[in-house]
């Protein structure tokens, strides 16, 4: 049994204990209780979807509903195998054919081939005969390599013979240039004694030099003091006339006092300028920082608006992305076009409600339509037609609200009766909306009709209908009542709350107002508070200036005092430096005794200067003997040049001699090498062409011997090859590949035979099981119903409809016949009535009685339509066939039955006596009273 509850939620039981839903369908598994199969369960409704079963599909339902459990399994293994067995035949027709076309064509190609043939063998002797051309290469150029080492070894013998000779040659000069060498030793040695004594004669002509000119400053610092002299006096005259004209200058200076009372009455009016601009500095201070604020509490005002606004598009973004999907243009439409309309225009209704609890928002959306909130709503007429001809293209619908001043409302009060059941408020109190849009919600919507409750409402849900409110929601439920207008009968409708969608972040279009008011408020606040700034900021500048006037005055006084400070002051320093001069130029030095001491020091300077020139003259002699020495041994050195010189210049040519066997014996080296390389070469490109064996140098002797011969014989061949000609340069690659692939074809085909007879073997083998087997429950089941049939009818019967090896057309036809005169037709809605067509069904189930393999078969009102003979016989047919040993339970449904009908022990019916209507006969029914007192019951009532 299976359990919904109002949350549609499913709860299984097996025996009166709960289980999981597996555990059930595991039941109806091994029961082989089939849900969907006509055969077991016949609803009424599916009556002519059985008449409408193909004879394939009747007899896969015949074949799960009685019978052996492996037919099913069997037929669908026939039926692949079938198809199996189709695509083998196929694949063996095709390879068949493609083998007999390649055969044909490589028969055609094989005078082409013999001819290729004839022309490889002559390719390839010319192939045979390239192979001793390198071979005899490889013999050249080892006679090469040969004569190149007989040049070589010549070379050899003239380069030593050179080399002796020059050996004979350079021991003479060797033994010269050893003496030179001896010789220029000496010379060296004078040639340093020459220098030293001519460094020295520098050093001593550089002292002397040095010591004229001390002697020369020394004169000129004589005559030097004479001229100091004069220009001492001269300055001391200068600086005593200096000292009195100092004097004179600072004993006619004035003395100078400064104003004080003008100082201090400017600094008295200075500091009280001051005082003031700091009073204007700081009303000017606080005023910026009230500026400040005001401008901080601006931007968040903007911030606020703006986020406000954001929340507009949002809520516009949800109408579109629910349907609307022209919500935006529309919006945006209206707002360029307002100054075209008369009064206000509200809408999309959405932007203009607020609710501010989230709760309250998901009853207020569960309970407006929603085309409401993308509707537009207008206060005048003519606003409203202007508004249906623009927005007809967007699918917007426009409301238009007329003022009811006439009938003023209630306000609402929750009574103690509502309290007592946790009813708090009503459901148009809890939004806040322009007085037209609630209005038009609350009288398109019924709002003021449905309250709202708590959990404790959701307990006492009956009790609240008691008080005439018919709607109201709690938190998780929205329930409604609904009279009937037959006869007056109370029913209700409980759904559960759904979240809400639209009304997600909508703002306060009041709280928008109030945010637009305080913006201009602050905007005039800063405006006033700038103007004020400015004018303390031009009165603080004002005082700053006069300020800066009185200062420029107060320091002008000032400077010009300490001019006159400073003025006296330089005077007594001017004289006090004139009388420090005069002192220090009157105690400089006396002039005899600086001349005195010069004259000694010029003595000594000439009795030090005879020194060096004595010692000059001495080393002058020294270097004349050196000199006279050196020359001797330099002319001795030159003749050894000159014979060193003609001895080389006789060793040169035979060096010259030498090098060119040198260089010739390098060549010859050279070319033996490349001719080794050229040997070694042409040895590996032989090699790498065919390597000698006894077989190929017994081939070779009979080939030509020499490279041209071997070369005219090459292209001998080659012509006689070049002159068998065929079309198809390709014909043997093409007959070669082609008799590849008639072997594999042949390879194929015979596998492909063989998988044929080897399903050919499967399909008899399941055939001799299934057929002779399905064949008898036919017969069997055309026995039954043949039988049955002639009890209601004229005739019928149940036939097995076979295909040979197509087994996936194999099905079962019922034949019936209602009319003499008529003849045997297929079960079909065509040619049969609803009438015929459950006689014919409930006959083929009731034939099926004693064969099926399930637990029970259910048949709903399958009586329904039938005439009164053909209704009794076929529930006598049911009754017999359900009441046979070893059958499975049958449920027969209906609303009605024939009075009179026979049953047996086997029966039992059951009768379903409940309902609103007949809530007293049901009661009688229950108690056990006869059917005369429930009828006589309800024909008082």
């Amino acid at each position: 049994m299976r359990k919904i509850d109002t949350h549609n939620k499913s709860e299984w039981l097996y025996n009166g204990k709960v289980v999981p839903k597996k555990d059930v369908v595991e039941v109806i598994q091994r029961f082989n209780i089939q849900i969907n199969n006509l055969t077991q369960f016949l609803p009424q409704d599916r009556v002519c979807e059985f008449a409408k079963l193909t004879p394939v599909q009747l007899l896969e339902e015949t074949e799960k509903a009685v019978g052996d459990p492996q037919l099913p399994i069997q037929h669908r293994a026939l039926v692949e195998k079938s198809r199996e067995l189709k695509s083998i035949e196929v694949a063996v027709m095709r390879n068949g054919e493609t083998l007999d076309q390649e055969k044909a064509l490589n028969a055609e190609l094989e005078k082409d081939v013999e001819r290729v043939r004839q022309r490889e063998e002559l390719l390839a002797k010319v192939e045979f005969m390239k192979k001793k051309l390198p071979w005899l290469k490889y013999d050249m150029k080892k006679a090469e390599y040969m004569e190149a080492k007989e040049l070589e070894k010549d070379a050899k013998k003239k380069l030593d013979e050179a080399v002796k000779t020059l050996k004979d040659l350079k021991e003479p000069i060797e033994k010269q240039k050893q003496e030179k060498c001896l010789l220029d030793s000496k010379c060296k040695k004078v040639t340093n004694l020459v220098k030293d004594n001519s460094k020295q004669r520098m050093e001593l002509q550089e002292k002397e030099n040095h010591l004229g000119v001390q002697l020369e400053g020394k004169y000129s610092e004589m005559e030097d003091l004479k001229r100091q002299e004069e220009f001492r006096q001269q300055r001391i005259l200068k600086a005593k006339e200096e000292l009195a004209a100092a004097k004179i200058e600072l004993e006619n200076l004035p003395n100078y006092e400064p104003p004080r009372d003008v100082l201090e009455r400017l600094g008295s009016k200075i500091t009280e300028l001051q005082i003031s601009a700091n009073q204007k500095r700081i009303q000017k201070s606080e005023k910026e920082k009230l500026l400040n604020q005001k401008k901080m509490a601006l931007r968040q005002c903007l911030d606020r608006l703006k986020d406000m606004e954001n929340t507009k598009y949002k809520l516009l973004q949800a109408l579109r992305n629910s349907g609307a999907e022209r919500i935006i243009d529309a919006y945006q439409w209206l707002q360029q076009h307002k100054n075209e309309l008369k009064k206000e225009v509200y809408g999309p209704v959405l932007l203009e409600v607020n609710v501010p609890d989230r709760v309250h928002a998901d009853y207020l959306e569960g309970h407006v339509p929603y085309y409401i909130w993308k509707s537009f709503i207008t206060q005048d007429p003519s606003d409203r037609d202007f508004l249906v001809r623009n927005l007809k293209s967007f699918d917007i619908p426009i409301l238009n609200y007329v003022r009811d001043e006439y009938h003023p409302k209630e306000p609402f009060q929750v009574s103690e009766e509502m309290h007592e059941l946790g009813i708090y408020t009503r459901l148009d109190q809890v939004f806040d909306a322009s007085d037209a849009v609630k209005e038009v919600l609350i009288s398109q919507c019924g709002l003021e009709r449905s309250y709202i409750g708590s959990k404790e409402t959701d307990k006492k849900a009956d009790d609240v209908a008691k008080l005439n409110i018919l709607d109201f929601w709690t938190p998780e439920n929205h329930y409604r009542w609904s009279s009937s207008r037959y006869g007056g009968h109370l029913s209700a409708i409980v759904e559960p709350v759904n979240h809400s969608r639209l009304l997600l972040c909508s703002s306060d279009a009041g709280e928008i107002e109030k945010q637009r008011c305080k913006k201009e408020e602050l905007e005039e606040s800063v405006t006033a508070l700038e103007e004020s700034f400015k004018l303390l900021q031009m009165e603080q500048r004002h005082l700053e200036n006069e300020e800066a006037d009185l200062q420029k005055q107060r320091e002008e006084l000032i400077g010009a005092a300490q001019h006159e400070k400073r003025k006296r002051r330089e005077l007594e320093n001017r004289v006090n430096q004139k009388k420090r001069k005069l002192e220090s130029v009157e105690k400089e030095d006396d002039l005899d005794t600086s001349m005195a001491k010069l004259i000694d020091e010029a003595a000594k300077i000439k009795i030090q200067r005879l020194k060096y020139a004595i010692a000059i003259k001495n080393l002058l002699i020294e270097a004349v003997r050196h000199k006279w020495s050196l020359a001797e041994k330099l002319m001795a050195s030159i003749e050894y040049d000159a014979k060193i010189r003609e001895q080389e210049i006789n060793l040169k040519q035979h060096e010259k001699f030498a090098q060119q066997a040198s260089l010739h014996v390098e060549y010859c080296k050279k070319e033996v090498e490349d001719r080794r390389e050229q040997l070694s070469a042409a040895k590996r490109h032989a090699e790498s062409i065919a390597v000698i064996t006894p077989e190929l140098e017994k081939a070779f002797l009979e080939m030509p011997t020499t490279i041209e011969e071997l070369d005219a014989a090459i292209q001998d061949n080659i012509s006689q090859a070049n002159s068998i000609l065929f079309l198809n340069q390709n014909v043997l690659k093409e007959y070669e590949h082609r008799q590849e692939r008639i072997e594999s074809f042949a390879k194929k085909l015979g596998a492909d035979k063989e998988e044929l007879k080897r399903c050919l073997a499967e399909i008899d083998s399941l055939k001799e099981r299934w057929l002779p087997t399905l064949r008898n429950l036919v017969t069997r089941i055309n026995e039954t119903f043949s039988r049955n049939f002639q009890e209601m009818a004229v005739a019928g019967e149940v036939s097995l409809d076979e295909h040979d090896k197509d087994f996936d057309q194999f099905g079962i036809l019922i034949k019936v016949k209602f009319r003499q005169a008529g003849q045997l037709q297929v079960l079909s809605a065509h040619h049969q009535s609803g009438g015929e067509r459950s006689v014919s069904t409930i006959l083929y189930l009731v034939s099926l009685q004693d064969l099926t393999n399930c637990p029970f078969r259910v048949v709903d009102e399958i009586n329904q339509g039938m005439d009164p003979i053909n209704e009794r016989k076929m529930f006598q047919q049911l009754v017999r066939a359900a009441s046979q040993p070893n059958t499975p339970q049958c449920f027969l449904l209906t609303p009605k039955l024939l009075p009179d009908l026979e049953y047996n022990e086997a029966c039992s019916i059951l009768n379903i006596m409940n309902g609103p209507w007949i809530e007293q006969p049901a009661k009688v029914w229950s108690s056990g009273e006869c059917w005369r007192a429930v009828a006589g019951l309800v024909g008082e009532s």
